[in-house]
């Protein structure tokens, strides 16, 4: 199982509660409402499993179902040979942008979403047979 690489910052509550708020209290995976009685209460994941990295494109309000599957899965260093699925592609692309040292604001990252995912794919080398 993968693990947190360091501490929560102090005011972890108030950041918590603002990236769910901005969610509309609603599972950005499943669309399902916040609802602890049914089973659906929502928590904050951070994407590169680093808690002091609070950036919005860290943080993503999930479902505990949710935020299982993709912590299990989601590995933000790994390439990928296959599209992302919509709902992750901005933070996926900011992802990208930061290790680049590209702007991460949200505007720059949607204005440029294709390109910076393009980032995430393997590149394939050339192989030249029987020259």
């Amino acid at each position: 199982m993968r693990k947190s690489k360091s501490p929560y910052p102090d005011d972890w509550n108030e950041i918590a509660i603002r990236v769910k708020t901005l969610a509309g209290w609603r599972c950005i995976r499943c669309n399902h409402p916040h609802d602890p009685a049914a089973g659906y209460t929502l928590t904050v994941h951070h994407l590169d499993m680093d808690p002091q990295n609070c950036a919005w494109w860290n943080l993503v309000a999930l479902c505990q179902a949710c935020h299982l599957r993709i912590q299990g899965r989601l590995i933000m260093e790994r390439y990928w040979m296959f599209d992302h699925s919509p709902w992750i592609q901005p933070y996926i692309a900011c992802y990208y942008a930061n290790m680049h040292n590209l702007p991460t604001d949200k505007q720059y990252v949607m204005d440029h979403l294709a390109q910076l995912l393009e980032y995430g794919k393997p590149k394939l080398n050339t192989l030249i047979i029987g020259e």
